[in-house]
């Protein structure tokens, strides 16, 4: 960028304006006068009150007593001279913000020539002591504050001021941060606050004074000398992130998504800056770093002309590189660069997040799962779709590997490495904004760094090219990638001699896998039709498929990086993307089948990883289907194997690939956990076993050659192999070798990717963990029951046996729901089960044989009794509890009616569904015509049928005499019409008291003859009752019973006549009826037995019958109460009888059964051009 113009090292080292004339003198003697001229002034700033004048006049006294001061600042501390230096330079610089009487009038007539000097004196005091302490940090720090303050308030900084301002900032900076970290030293103390103020006094003169392009190429060659130190990355994050909030604001207008970084880092770009301003800032600190990935190699950064002088001690022997802590933090650096370079291409995006603080996470703590931290970056990529910002303050210094750490202050993040900065776990994937640039114009900027990052330190074999940039790739020979994690390549260990590759340990990861996931973000953002430049995807498919390797040259990171930032790669309809397919399924029999997934937890949430290698899984499973026995393309044929014989790598077809597909599916269910990645894996497995049905049923399953039988024959029982093709050795492997999902896969028999084989096996899993593991979640319970009823309908025929086992297994999961404690009983647990019931209902629909066999339709019986009713009238340890006997207790209305809908099901829908007209009508198409044109009986007509209206909302229709067909007359007939909200449905019935079995056996009833009587009752004794017990004579009397006097004692004899003509009228009527008594005996002895006229007989069976009553009492609608009007309501009665001679009675029925049984809607679908956009454009594409 700079190539034309001329650095200003040269005038930076040969400048002279930071000595002075003492410096020609003894030492003593400039210490002398020092302390002696720079003692007043320190101490006259210190007491010095309002008004009172500065003691220096002229100018000449000025220049003198500078040219002393500019000495002082080079004494050690062990003094007040320095302070006293300080003091005086601070306080006369700002002669540029407010002028005060304690500055001299020179120096206030002329601030900005006098400021100049005083700057390039301060450069003294930076200059590194040898018994450094906290004095020179404190003074270092004023003076920097000192410049901060003249830089954002002074209003009268010509442009030279301005330029031996950033001179002076540069030259600091350089003489404390190009050497070598000394641990502890004032380098690594001052770092943070040098590079910041740098930072912010440099975007403060790109408002008011822009720099020209040389101090820019000064600027960018010197911070290149200064990377080893975290604080010049993290700053220089936090400006670029700022600098690009800005940039995308008025470059992609206000509907693209906001890149939101802190309020701190948004204060350091001046509001006052342009636009034009800030795009030209912009690209120019984006590669003020120079190139990022020198960060990964230690023999760059150590090639510095400051390493280099380092490199030779006193005695003139080398000193080994692995000695610099400095450098045991490179790889913690460039995992801070590419991290920035991560949120810069989010930003561009429009994916990014806002973060919840600023602290920058980083690979310290790696065993933590993604929280809501965001990232704080570096360079030009925002990391995946998040907004990010970088703390000043904080950065960590160490990684996983790494154990030294350095005594900046560094605040620890308990963000993953290869998280995203600024989304949490829980929170979805945003989408990439629609106006986002192009693909090919996000990889012209960071491309270059990012390709390069994503491959380094993975050596390159002869077959495989560079370009000077890094960006092309030569395909004209076969490769290998070798990744050899704990040395670096060849080219940069002999760059640098003294360099021993085993001294840096396999760190890198963490930055290359930032770089790797950014380029999937990026190449997943491809818009439809958009092209993409060969080279791009050439690199990139080289990329995923080292970063997809398994066996030796595993990079874990790395591994994980790619699978959790591509699950909408093979969306995207990137051209070729198909070469990647077998790599990718061979990473995802490492990850899925695994449970625990011990290798990975230390650089990702483990739930996060399985989601986005079930949504890769997701993409893959129509691929089989759909290619068919085309063979995918291979790369790098047979390159990856130390085996030439091998034949992986080699290509297969697709269709040879479905086992290995559907193999991994089988092993993530057994394996997952969460509820929601259970939930994408059950509706995976749905929509295969559809897919595999319905290209058997068209007859477009093609047979598969020979080479792919002997693939599926490494499937069966007895090799622990997944396939030839996924890497597995042929030989029997032992449990502790076997890779996950061939443990799991050994159980499951051979032909196994037939639809059947799929429903059997689908089946099998679902209702196993239905009934254990899953029952106690709802969502997944759903799921669950969803995929059982859907696999009810696919068209597949299996064995009764498996179809018993969905029905069974549901059952007993609403046996388990229902008898739960009363505690656990809630809304969710009800909705379990009423899913539950539907699912039964399906399956019954689907499949009406299955209620032939006794045993399964006694389990449904009892489960719909166990859902009206709330218990079992038979269990298996208690006697028979008859309904009558049962106290109705359901678990919830809710479940009673599914219950009541699975009988309905069970009584309507078997056997009859789909009805002729289809299942989109599910009524009877019977109505009162139909049964009359078809009735045996001429009589009938309309007006045969009695109507009535139940509950206000049904009606029936009902006509009591038998059709005249097959229906035994001699019983009570009616055949109802039932018209409700759930449609119109027919019913012929009959009252049969016996078992229709037993009537071709049935006789005349015939009424069994009396016994004989028996006179012989027994002996007869004639007791004599009382009216009182004989105790009642053995009672003494007391004085109130001879108070009452006897009969004789008042009788007159006028009473006593009385008396006697009654007692004989008593004995007349004794007699007389004793009589009676005797002469009725004698003639019941003398009649025949049995009497026929008080004999009893059973009346003839009854040939005229009231079928209607009959069938509204036996279902409890016509009695007493029920016919009663509810009491305090406006509800008519439960039963109303309808007159069918009104008007327009049946013109209305045939009105309201034109209604539609089901509700229909009508639903527009628009075919939009690219670029449409309103709704006048897309009504007009239909014209």
């Amino acid at each position: 960028m700079y190539s034309e113009w001329r650095s200003l090292h040269l005038v930076i080292q040969n400048d002279q304006g930071n000595t002075s004339v003492l410096h020609s003198y003894p030492e003593n003697v400039g210490r002398e006068v020092a302390n002696a001229v720079v003692r007043p002034l320190g101490q006259a700033l210190i007491t010095s009150s309002i008004g009172s004048e500065s003691l220096l006049k002229t100018d000449k006294e000025v220049k003198w007593t500078m040219e002393v001061v500019c000495y002082g600042l080079t004494l050690p501390l062990d003094g007040d001279t320095v302070k006293y230096c300080v003091d005086v330079y601070t306080d006369w610089i700002m002669a540029l913000v407010l002028p005060k009487d304690s500055i001299p009038l020179p120096v206030i007539k002329e601030p900005n020539l006098y400021v100049q000097s005083i700057l390039k004196h301060l450069q003294n005091l930076f200059v590194p002591r040898s018994d450094p302490g906290s004095s020179q940090i404190r003074l270092c720090l004023q003076v920097l504050k000192a410049v901060q303050k003249l830089a954002r308030e002074s209003t009268i900084m010509a442009r030279e001021t301005w330029e031996v301002l950033l001179l002076f900032l540069l030259q600091i900076n350089d003489t404390l941060l190009a050497a070598p970290t000394v641990q502890g030293g004032i380098a690594e103390n001052l770092a943070e606050k040098l590079i910041g103020v740098l930072f912010e006094v440099w975007l403060l003169a790109c408002t008011r004074c822009f720099p020209t392009p040389p101090y820019w190429k000064t600027a960018k060659e010197m911070v290149a000398n200064w990377r080893h130190h975290p604080a010049v990355v993290e700053q220089w994050s936090k400006v670029i992130c700022a600098l690009t909030s800005r940039l995308l604001r008025f470059t992609y207008g206000p509907s693209f998504p906001p890149f939101k970084i802190p309020d701190e880092d948004a204060g350091l770009i001046p509001p006052e800056m342009d636009n034009e301003c800030v795009a030209q800032t912009w690209f120019r600190f984006l590669h003020m770093l120079s190139n990022p990935v020198d960060l990964s190699n230690p023999a760059i950064i150590s090639s510095t002309p400051k390493f280099q002088e380092q490199f030779l001690n006193v005695s003139g022997m080398t000193q080994e590189l692995n000695q610099y802590p400095c450098l045991k933090h490179l790889p913690q650096i460039f995992f801070r660069a590419m991290r920035g370079i991560s949120c810069l291409v989010d930003a561009f995006l429009g994916i990014s997040r806002p973060r919840s603080d600023s602290a920058p996470p980083t690979p310290v703590n790696r065993l933590s799962m993604p929280q809501n931290t965001a990232i704080n970056t570096t360079p030009p990529h925002n990391r995946r779709h998040r907004a990010v910002t970088v703390n000043k303050a904080t950065m960590k210094t160490s990684t996983a590997t790494t154990a030294h750490t350095s005594k900046v202050q560094h605040q620890p993040s308990s963000t993953s490495p290869l998280s995203s900065p600024n989304q949490t776990s829980s929170e979805p994937r945003p989408l990439p904004a629609p106006r986002r640039p192009k693909v090919n114009s996000i990889l012209n900027l960071f491309g270059s760094w990012l390709f390069d990052a994503a491959f380094v330190h993975c050596k390159l074999h002869n077959g495989i090219n560079r370009d000077s940039s890094m960006t092309a790739i030569a395909t004209q020979a076969s490769v290998e990638f070798r990744r050899k994690g704990s040395q670096m390549s060849t080219d940069t260990m002999a760059s640098n001699p003294m360099f021993d590759a085993t001294d840096f340990p396999d760190n890198y990861e963490a930055g290359r896998a930032e770089a790797c996931g950014t380029l999937c973000r990026i190449f997943c953002s491809k818009k439809t039709g958009e092209e993409i430049l060969p080279a791009y995807l050439s690199r990139f498919y080289m990329l995923l498929i080292q970063g997809l390797q398994i066996a030796d040259f595993v990079c874990h990171p790395v591994l994980a990086s790619v699978i959790l930032n591509s699950p909408p790669l093979f969306c995207c309809d990137l051209k070729g993307i198909d070469v990647v397919v077998p790599y990718f399924i061979s990473a995802l029999e490492t990850i899925l089948p695994d449970r625990e997934l011990s290798k990975f937890k230390i650089y990702v949430n483990p739930t996060e990883l399985r989601r986005a290698s079930i949504n890769i899984l997701l993409s893959l499973l129509p691929l089989p289907h759909h290619f068919g026995t085309i063979k995918s393309e291979v790369v790098l044929e047979g390159k990856f194997s130390n085996d030439d014989s091998s034949t992986y790598d080699k290509p297969v077809t697709f269709l040879s690939l479905k086992l290995r597909l559907v193999n991994i599916l089988i092993g993530a269910l057994q394996t997952e956990t969460d509820p929601n990645n259970t939930q994408m894996i059950l509706g995976a497995m749905l929509n295969i076993v559809q897919d595999s049905a319905l290209l058997e049923a068209i007859g477009c399953q093609m047979e598969t050659n020979g080479g792919e039988n002997n693939l599926f024959k490494s499937h069966s029982r007895t090799n622990s192999g997944i396939s030839t093709a996924s890497g597995g050795s042929m030989e029997p492997t032992t449990p502790d070798s076997e890779r996950p999902a061939q443990a799991l896969l050994r159980d499951y028999a051979l032909n196994t990717d037939t639809a059947a084989g799929l429903l059997i096996r689908s089946i099998h899993l679902v209702t196993q963990r239905l009934n254990s593991q899953w029952r106690q979640d709802m969502s997944i319970s759903l799921a669950a029951l969803e995929l059982l009823s859907g696999l009810a309908k696919v068209k597949v025929v299996v064995d009764s046996s498996d179809r018993k086992r969905a029905i069974s297994s549901v059952c007993s999961y609403i046996v388990y729901q229902c008898s739960r404690p009363a505690p656990f009983h809630s809304r969710d647990l009800h909705s379990m089960i009423v899913a539950a019931f539907q699912c039964l209902c399906v399956w019954l629909t689907e499949h009406p044989d299955m209620l032939d066999e006794k045993d399964c339709l006694k389990e449904v019986l009892e489960i719909v009794e166990l859902g009206i009713s709330g218990s079992k009238s038979k269990n298996s340890e208690q006697e028979v509890k008859y309904k009558g006997d049962k106290e109705p207790n359901p678990a919830s209305m809710r479940v009673k009616d599914a219950a009541e809908a699975t009988l309905t099901c069970i009584m309507q829908l078997l056997g009859a569904f789909p009805s002729p007209s289809g299942p989109a009508s599910p009524c009877s198409l019977v109505n009162e015509t139909t049964l009359i044109k078809y009735s045996r009986l001429p009589t009938i007509n309309k007006h045969s049928f009695r109507y009535f209206v139940l509950d206000n909302s049904v009606i029936l229709a009902m006509l009591e005499q038998p059709l005249g067909n097959e229906q035994n007359d001699s019983f009570p007939s009616v055949t109802v019409l039932i018209r409700g909200t759930s449609g119109r449905f027919a019913w012929a019935q009959q009252l049969c008291l016996l078992p229709r079995g037993a009537k071709a056996n049935q006789k005349t009833f015939v009424p069994e003859p009396r016994p004989a009587p028996k006179n012989d009752v027994g002996l007869k004794y004639s007791v004599k009752h009382r009216p009182f017990p004989e105790e009642v004579d053995k009672i003494p009397f007391v004085k109130a019973d001879l108070s009452i006097p006897d009969l004789h004692e008042i009788v007159t004899e006028e009473l006593e006549e009385r008396h006697e003509k009654l007692r004989n009228g008593m004995a007349q009527q004794i007699i007389f009826e004793t009589s009676i008594d005797q002469k009725s005996e004698e003639e019941w002895r003398k009649k025949s037995f049995p009497d026929p006229v008080t004999e009893c007989k059973p009346p003839p069976p009854a040939q005229e019958f009231q079928t209607a009553r009959l069938f509204l009492s036996h279902f409890g609608f016509l009695s007493l109460e029920a016919l009663k009007e509810p009491a305090n309501s406006r509800l008519p009665p439960h039963l109303i009888a309808l007159d069918s001679a009104l008007p327009g009675f049946f013109d209305d029925l045939g009105y309201l059964d034109l209604l539609p049984c089901r509700p229909f809607d009508t639903v527009f679908i628009f075919y939009m051009k690219a670029g449409q956009k309103t709704s006048q454009e897309v009504s007009g594409s239909v014209e």
